[in-house]
């Protein structure tokens, strides 16, 4: 391949690509954000490592980048690295292992949005994570069985998150359909259902950690959707910790609310507010039933507008 430096055809595309991706991010929704965010950790730490192992100065099986970010089973080691319990969730090593989980999020992701809203996706992600890491923690420093293998262990990945959303999406709506290749029309019910079987079978045949923190991650989704559809939210606490915390990188705070015509009185407006709502759950009751494709175009033009407000 030759690069023409004097080409100014070339510069400018290439510009155009990282301008693409940077507004792509600043505009995305959540899920995109959460995608980008592990890209760019994958790229950043293979790349530090490469250069790394160049230079000879780390171990070419456990670069410390990547030691510095995974989560460790050991307690102690933990007490020394206690921001693993986050960074973990968005650090990979293996491509294929980025690969599957990115699109395992992406799918998921974008049925869980069509039924909730972002800031719930980013806290079943977060937290599905940190109670994926429990699990492993507390599994490996509990059962007898990880005691000679505990010190020098430790877990990275965001598959602990991608369960909790994948758990959240399908206990909120089970019944709803997606097609998949060679199979045909299917309820992401039976989906969940064979990658949790999966992982409690494999559990004693490899990657134990890996299947135990995947369960832990599960179990927060089902848990938030079942305390959810009682009436509680129980990320609300960690969702004010974190409008806290990015509100200091905020140069300025949108607001988000309904307006009236003024040919509308307030009656009339809260009316068409109720009818709006009620015409939405009845979309949302349907899909939940017979799947989004049961939806005919009027309806999803409907959910589309009500996605976008959120």
């Amino acid at each position: 391949m030759s690069i023409n430096f004097n080409n100014p055809y070339q510069s400018y595309s290439s510009q155009n690509i990282w301008d693409g991706i940077k507004s792509s991010f600043r505009e995305g929704s959540v899920l995109t954000k959460l995608i980008y965010i592990n890209l760019g950790v994958f790229l950043v730490v293979n790349i530090v490592s490469v250069i790394t192992w160049i230079m000879g100065i780390q171990n070419p099986q456990i670069p410390f980048l990547v030691k510095w970010l995974s989560v460790p089973a050991d307690t102690n080691a933990l007490l020394h690295r206690p921001w693993t319990v986050f960074t973990y969730m968005f650090l990979h090593q293996e491509f294929l292992h980025i690969l599957f989980n990115m699109l395992w999020l992406y799918w998921f992701g974008r049925i869980f949005l069509t039924y909730l809203d972002q800031k719930k996706l980013l806290s079943i992600y977060l937290l599905g994570g940190i109670t994926g890491a429990a699990a492993y923690i507390f599994a490996y420093n509990l059962f007898p069985i990880f005691e000679n293998v505990r010190w020098g262990s430790f877990a990275l990945g965001a598959s602990a998150s991608v369960m909790a959303v994948v758990l959240a999406t399908v206990v909120y709506a089970p019944n709803h359909i997606v097609r998949m290749m060679f199979i045909g029309s299917v309820r992401i019910k039976y989906i969940a259902l064979f990658f949790l079987f999966t992982d409690i079978i494999n559990i004693p045949h490899g990657n134990a950690g890996g299947h135990l923190a995947h369960l832990g991650g599960a179990f927060y989704g089902w848990l938030f959707i079942y305390q959810l559809r009682k009436g509680k939210d129980i990320s609300s606490g960690f969702n004010a910790l974190m409008d806290s915390f990015f509100s200091l990188f905020r140069k300025r705070k949108m607001k988000v609310s309904y307006k009236k015509t003024q040919q509308m009185t307030d009656e009339e407006y809260n009316k068409s507010k109720k009818e709006n709502q009620k015409e939405l759950n009845q979309i949302l009751e349907k899909i939940a039933k017979s799947g989004y494709d049961s939806l005919n175009k009027e309806e999803k033009a409907i959910l589309f507008k009500s996605s976008d407000k959120k």
